[in-house]
C-alpha cells in the first residue's frame, strides 16, 4: 500500500538526511522523482519553492505535498490523501526526534572523546556537499535556466550575502522581478 511506502521512503530520508532540509533534496528528489514517480521533476522544482516560502523546515514541507501529491495520484481521495501528507511528514519527523534524544542523552557525556569531534569534523564538509548536490540537481532543462534566471541568482545571491538583505524581502523581490521579466 502506498501508505507504507511513504513511511518507509521518508523514514529513511529523516534517518539518512544529515544537514537538515536542504542536504535532504537530492534524497527526496531520488525517492520521490526518480523512484517511485510519485512527482515529475516540474513539480518537484515547485514543491522547493513553495517550501522555502513558506514557514518550517524545508523537508517536512516537502514531506507533506509530496505525501499529499502521492496519493492523490494514485488514484485515491482528498481525504486520503490527507493521510498521506500526515504519513509522510511524521516519518520524516520521527528519526530526528529518535536521534536527538539519543545525541542529548550522550553528547555531553562523550563530547570530549577524540572519535567523537572527529565524526563531527566529517560530517561538516559533507553536509556542505549534499547541499551543493540539491542545488544542482535542481539546475535540470525543466527549470528553464536561462540569462534572466541567472541574474536573478546573482543578485539574490549577493543581495543576502554582501548586503545582508533579509532572506524573506529577497524571495518577494526575485518573485516581482519574474513576474515582470518572465
Amino acid at each position: 500500500m502506498i501508505y507504507w511506502q511513504l513511511f518507509f521512503v521518508y523514514f529513511k530520508i529523516g534517518l539518512f538526511g544529515f544537514g537538515g532540509g536542504y542536504a535532504m533534496l537530492s534524497l527526496i528528489q531520488r525517492e520521490a522523482v526518480d523512484n517511485y514517480h510519485w512527482v515529475t521533476s516540474q513539480e518537484f522544482t515547485d514543491i522547493v519553492a513553495v517550501s522555502q516560502m513558506t514557514p518550517g523546515p524545508i523537508a517536512i514541507n516537502s514531506a507533506t505535498y509530496v505525501g499529499f501529491t502521492a496519493v492523490q495520484n494514485a488514484g485515491y481521495s482528498h481525504t486520503m490523501g490527507i493521510w498521506g501528507s500526515v504519513i509522510a511528514t511524521v516519518a520524516v519527523c520521527l528519526p530526528s526526534l529518535f536521534l536527538v534524544l539519543l545525541i542529548s542523552v550522550s553528547y555531553a557525556k562523550f563530547r570530549s572523546n577524540r572519535y567523537v569531534a572527529a565524526a563531527f569534523l566529517g560530517l561538516r564538509p559533507a553536509t556542505v556537499g549534499l547541499i551543493a548536490a540539491a542545488a544542482l540537481m535542481l539546475m535540470n532543462s525543466e527549470n528553464f535556466i536561462d540569462y534572466k534566471s541567472i541574474l536573478i541568482f546573482i543578485a539574490a545571491f549577493m543581495a543576502t550575502w554582501k548586503f545582508k538583505v533579509h532572506p524573506i524581502l529577497t524571495i518577494l523581490i526575485a518573485s516581482l522581478v519574474g513576474l515582470i521579466i518572465y
